[in-house]
Parts: structure tokens; C-alpha cells; sequence
């Protein structure tokens, strides 16, 4: 790899908003909000970006499914385009 040419890839904590969960990776994401982690050397800060949807909250992982209301989507379609 050539030297200064890729972002800073460093530990970050990242929050689920809906269900609170943390997890520690890697990114090249910044942020001015900061978190004390648990480590085995001791607790340490880490950058902290809170996101929308992450595993522990997306219905593909968690196995849950939204009812999607398709009769009304039909019903709304044959209201607006059916007479044609």
C-alpha cells in the first residue's frame, strides 16, 4: 500500500438507535461524540456513531417480519389508476 493515501482506519463504537446495542469494529467513520469501552487493558474512549439499523435491529437478522398491507396498496392503485 502506498503510504498517505488512505483515510485513518481505527476502533469505533457503533449504537443501534432503536435498541440501544454496542459493538466495537473498525471504520474510517469520525465522530465528535466519544464512549468509554470496556477493554481487557482497561477502559478506554472510542469514537461513538449511533445508526438507524444495525444486526441486532434489522428484521432479515432478528427474524421478525413487518405485515406489509398489500390489499390497501391494491385497493389504493385500483382507486387511482383503475378507471383507465
Amino acid at each position: 500500500m502506498k503510504p498517505g493515501i488512505h483515510p485513518d482506519y481505527h476502533p469505533i463504537v457503533f449504537q443501534d438507535a432503536t435498541t440501544g446495542a454496542t459493538f466495537l469494529t473498525r471504520s474510517t467513520l469520525t465522530s465528535s461524540r466519544t464512549i468509554d469501552w470496556e477493554t481487557a487493558a482497561g477502559v478506554r474512549t472510542y469514537p461513538l456513531v449511533v445508526v438507524e439499523v444495525t444486526s441486532d435491529s434489522h428484521p432479515f437478522w432478528t427474524g421478525s417480519r413487518r405485515i406489509v398491507d398489500s390489499a390497501g396498496q391494491v385497493e389504493k392503485f385500483r382507486r387511482r389508476y383503475g378507471g383507465r
